[in-house]
C-alpha cells in the first residue's frame, strides 16, 4: 500500500514515520510513503501558491493551479484515492480506517492558510474528512493521524493482529479499562476478578465495563447499546 502526502511542509510529516511500529512497517515494505510539494508545480515566477479570496475575507487561500498540476502528475500513472482533510468534512472514524486499509494508494491533500480553492476539492476529492469541530493551522496533523489509523489495519503492521479485535470502537464500544502489574499501586487495586484466571468471566465483565464506559464518554452510543 502507498500513501502520498501533498504538502507545503513535508518535514512536519516525515519524522512521524521514523520510529516505533510505523517505522518497522516501512522497513518491512508493508506500506510506503512519498511526498509532493505544490510549490514545485507553481507557474508563478516567485513560486507563490496562495492569493487573496474572491469576494473578500481574512487571510489567503491556496490557489488552484499548483495543486491541480500536482494532482494531475500523481494521477498520471496511478488510480489513487484522494482525501482532503478539512473541518467541514465527514468525521473520520475507525470504520473508515479499516475500510481504507484495503486501498492500494491513498493521497492526502493538505491545505494551509485559509484552506484550498473549492474547485480543486470538487474536481479531485474521493472523500473529505474531519478530525473534529476545531481548526488546525494545516492538514498535516490530520493526514498523519488518519494514515496512522489506517496503517494499523494493514496486515502485518501490528505485531499481534488480535490487538485489533480488542480495541475501542469494535462493536461500537469503547475499550474496557485495562491493568498491569503490580496488583496494588498507590493503594489502588486491580479489579479482583481480573486476577482469578476465569477468562469467560473476565470477558463478560470487560464487555459490561465497555458498555458503561461508552455510556459515560459517548452518551448517544450508550443509549443505542441498551436497545
Amino acid at each position: 500500500m502507498k500513501f502520498t502526502f501533498v504538502s507545503l511542509f513535508p518535514n512536519l510529516i516525515a519524522p512521524y514515520f521514523e520510529d516505533s511500529i510505523l517505522k518497522k512497517g516501512l522497513e518491512k515494505k508493508l506500506f510506503e510513503i512519498d511526498f509532493f510539494n505544490p510549490r514545485d508545480f507553481s507557474k508563478d515566477k516567485l513560486k507563490k501558491v496562495d492569493d487573496y479570496m474572491c469576494g473578500g475575507g481574512a487571510g489567503l487561500l491556496m490557489t488552484p493551479q499548483p495543486l491541480h498540476d500536482c494532482l494531475e502528475e500523481i494521477l498520471k500513472n496511478d488510480d489513487a484515492w484522494i482525501i482532503f482533510p478539512t473541518p467541514a468534512g465527514k468525521p473520520f472514524n475507525q470504520k473508515d480506517a479499516k475500510r481504507l486499509a484495503s486501498k492500494k494508494h491513498i493521497v492526502f491533500v493538505n491545505g494551509r492558510y485559509e484552506g484550498i480553492d473549492e474547485r480543486i476539492i470538487e474536481k479531485f476529492a474521493d472523500e473529505v474528512f474531519s478530525l473534529g469541530d476545531f481548526i488546525l493551522t494545516g492538514g498535516e496533523i490530520a493526514s498523519t493521524t488518519m494514515c496512522d489509523a489506517i496503517c494499523r489495519n494493514i496486515e502485518g503492521v501490528l505485531g499481534n493482529a488480535e490487538s485489533l479485535q480488542m480495541e475501542s470502537f469494535e462493536n461500537d464500544l469503547i475499550e474496557a479499562p485495562s491493568f498491569t502489574k503490580p496488583d496494588i499501586f498507590e493503594n489502588l487495586s486491580v479489579i479482583s476478578e481480573f486476577l482469578k484466571g476465569n477468562h469467560s468471566r473476565i470477558a463478560d465483565l470487560k464487555k459490561q465495563m465497555a458498555i458503561c464506559k461508552t455510556k459515560y464518554y459517548r452518551p448517544q452510543k450508550g443509549k443505542n447499546d441498551e436497545k
